[in-house]
């Protein structure tokens, strides 16, 4: 009998030591900006000081004296992200990009509080300290649910309002990319703050970008590794419990501005019916849904869904652009 439960004990004990070793494996240490700018800035990348400890990474491209568009990525994306769209748009518009706090090169100090609202703000300085008063904004997911508060927060300074599988909508339910189950909860948040995501990561952007050779291994680094700055881990899990505002049909129809709603068909992080909900909402909306297509069409089809945003400015906001 005791050498039978002296034998439980050790293979208890053992497996205890083991999972310490597999735990202390997995953990990862944050990668410092000045390495990571290194190998993800551009000759196009600008840096501006909002104060709070907020440094904003951005770039500022294209026609000088063009009509402007600003775009505003997802959630643990970045600037990148709009990367196709900028090369095509370039010739005809000033194309402003930024990376949120949390996300991308952007600085940010301890304690910055996450929320799409405080992101609204960011995108107002930003714009304000460029010189720019009036312009086309544009969100992807997160992005988008930043870009429809902006332009109901802000209906002076937005000439048109691009929504590209946009957030905000409330949700009655889980989806199918298995971060974000993990990230709902308190324990899968602690969890996952400071072990290595890449597994979870890759399943997430397959299921985001439905074409597996799209989830090249030098895009899955980048979302890894760029979650990996300092102060970026806190944020992005913050953001999951932080406070937002929900879209409602009455809260909707207070926008005025010309507003294009784009949406993957297959979307399985946010559901297409999402979109068919926002052209209902806001008045006099355009809406395309893309057969096949999943979370980021801007990436996923860029040329087909750049041509139809430069089709519906040229016919709904700036009709005087060649």
């Amino acid at each position: 009998m005791k050498t039978l439960v002296g034998g439980l004990l050790t293979a208890v004990m053992l497996i205890v030591v083991l999972a310490a070793v597999g735990w202390l494996a997995l953990q990862r240490k944050d990668i410092p900006y000045d390495s990571l700018e290194a190998k993800y800035d551009s000759p196009a990348s600008q840096y501006m000081d909002l104060g709070g400890g907020v440094r904003v990474h951005y770039r500022d491209e294209g026609r000088r004296e063009g009509p402007i568009l600003v775009l505003v990525h997802g959630y643990s994306a970045s600037l990148h992200a709009w990367e196709p769209w900028v090369r095509s748009l370039s010739s005809d518009y000033r194309v402003i990009s930024l990376d949120l706090p949390g996300h991308g090169l952007t600085r940010s100090d301890q304690g910055y509080p996450a929320g799409r609202q405080g992101y609204g703000a960011v995108v107002d300085q930003v714009t304000r300290k460029l010189g720019v008063e009036r312009f086309t904004l544009a969100g992807n997911s997160m992005g988008g649910g930043v870009a429809w508060e902006y332009a109901l927060d802000h209906p002076d300074r937005v000439e048109g309002l691009v929504l590209v599988d946009a957030a905000g909508w409330p949700r009655d339910g889980g989806g199918s990319v298995l971060i974000f189950e993990v990230l709902r909860h308190p324990w899968g948040r602690a969890v996952l703050k400071n072990v290595d995501t890449r597994p979870l990561v890759r399943q997430g952007l397959q299921s985001a970008y439905l074409d597996e050779a799209l989830v090249t291994p030098e895009l899955v680094d980048r979302y890894v590794e760029l979650a990996r700055a300092p102060g970026h881990r806190d944020i992005l899990l913050g953001l999951q419990t932080g406070p937002r505002r929900e879209a409602t049909p009455q809260v909707l129809s207070r926008i005025k501005v010309p507003t294009l709603v784009m949406f993957g068909q297959k979307d399985t992080v946010i559901p297409a019916t999402d979109g068919d909900r926002f052209a209902a909402a806001i008045p006099g909306s355009t809406l395309i849904v893309y057969p096949d297509v999943g979370h980021v069409p801007m990436e996923q089809i860029p040329d087909r869904s750049v041509q139809d945003l430069k089709t519906w400015l040229k016919a709904k906001v700036y009709p005087a652009v060649p």
